[in-house]
């Protein structure tokens, strides 16, 4: 009798096991964002790959008087980001994780660390983050 409890216990426990990461795993797909999709027509905010940001790694990211677009990213520049912007403003943009599934980046209200570029038009370049809450682990 004891061995067959340890048995339908051993099964109900991997039976919950099992379920709860079926639905992780399908919870993590089903939150996932995905690319911003070329509307089929002529508009100046069409989706472009573009690695033009300055990263904690860059000299210049750390300058306040350095008046550039700015990532924070565990990926870096190093895998794909698709931007959308307006005369040269980015307005939001997506970066691929190490499966290459993108998520869009947070833009935080300030170029921080720069101090500068407030004044420019559309309020000059911007700072994006990395969503770090869906970041794989290592």
């Amino acid at each position: 009798m004891r061995q067959r409890t340890r048995r339908v216990t051993r099964l109900a426990a991997t039976a919950v096991l099992t379920g709860s990461i079926v639905t992780t795993a399908g919870a993590g797909v089903a939150l996932a964002d995905s690319w911003p999709t070329p509307p089929p027509y002529p508009t100046p905010t069409a989706p472009y790959e573009t690695a033009d940001f300055l990263t904690p790694a860059d000299p210049g990211y750390w300058n306040p008087f350095v008046s550039a677009d700015r990532l924070t990213s565990p990926f870096g520049t190093s895998t794909k980001i698709v931007c959308e912007s307006f005369h040269g403003v980015k307005l939001d943009c997506w970066q691929a994780d190490l499966q290459g599934n993108p998520h869009k980046l947070v833009q935080l209200p300030l170029d921080f660390p720069g101090s500068t570029g407030a004044g420019l038009p559309g309020g000059g370049p911007g700072h994006f983050v990395y969503p770090f809450w869906s970041a794989p682990s290592a």
